[in-house]
């Protein structure tokens, strides 16, 4: 008999998309999923190795201060738990290597890459390799965007989508490696989940198709076991045709495509759990 399969969902310091994204991963079919706010997890009162599904929403963390998600970075891998003689960090790494999920939207995206958990090179989840600055535009940018996936992709939260469309809204969202050695190698490793598309769905470096002028058109990364997925588009702000801008326009399905991420963590999660 499958075990229940639970999710939880960090808040605090500058959150603001967890209702959404709790209401995704219900939707999607898990048995529990539970907000919970940071210092919860820090003074020892809710643990990370009792859930299944991590959830990073977006939101500012602390303010954006030190640039977005990089305080909230330094908390985690330097905040010791209360109570324990381990870090919070030690929670995380311990969560990758139990075989879980984890899942960064925005700012989400932005504190995994800062934290050094993405692209997690070498099953390194604490050294820094690639990050998400200003925009091109140099202004916060709200649309919606047109994504294109790689079939080849480990990802798990990918797979079987080959494009859909979603909303952003950053102002720091573009995407940089610290070398070209490190652009190739998530190139090589088809670790590139997500582009950004134009019209006839290749990727592109032309605005505002590429809202921020990430470089290869990126849009979302994968680590190389395809379980840890950041992305700056959000997918929990599209699960039902009505959040679509052109919903009264066009025929869309009833169910939103940012779903679809979501449906795939939990359908993961359950074949793992017999």
């Amino acid at each position: 008999m499958a075990k229940a399969i639970r999710a939880i969902v960090i808040t605090g310091n500058g959150t603001n998309c967890e209702m959404e994204m709790a209401h995704a991963c219900r939707l999607a079919g898990f048995d529990q999923v539970e907000i919970v706010h940071i210092s919860e997890l820090l003074c020892g009162t809710k643990k990370l190795d009792d859930y299944d599904f991590l959830n990073l929403p977006g939101g500012f963390l602390d303010g954006d201060d030190l640039g977005s998600a990089k305080a909230g970075a330094n908390r985690i891998l330097h905040a010791p738990v209360a109570g324990t003689n381990e870090l919070l960090f030690a929670q995380f790494t311990r969560f990758i290597g139990q075989g879980k999920l984890i899942l960064g939207v925005c700012n989400g995206f932005q504190l995994l890459v800062k934290l050094g958990m993405l692209p997690g090179f070498d099953s390194r989840y604490d050294r820094q390799s690639v990050t998400l600055t200003y925009n091109d535009s140099g202004r916060f940018e709200d649309r919606w965007v047109r994504l294109t996936a790689d079939p080849a992709s480990p990802c798990i939260f990918t797979r079987g989508i080959s494009g859909l469309s979603l909303p952003v809204r950053h102002g720091e969202g573009k995407f940089i490696a610290q070398d070209p050695a490190t652009l190739k190698r998530l190139q090589d490793g088809h670790l590139i989940s997500l582009r950004y598309a134009d019209g006839q769905g290749q990727p592109t470096q032309s605005y505002p198709a590429n809202p921020n002028g990430s470089v290869d058109a990126i849009a979302g990364i994968s680590d190389a076991t395809g379980r840890i997925f950041g992305l700056m588009p959000h997918p929990e702000a599209f699960l039902h045709r009505t959040n679509h801008p052109r919903w009264t326009r066009e025929d869309l399905p009833e169910e939103g495509a940012g779903l679809a991420l979501f449906r795939n963590a939990a359908g993961f999660l359950r074949s793992h759990s017999r």
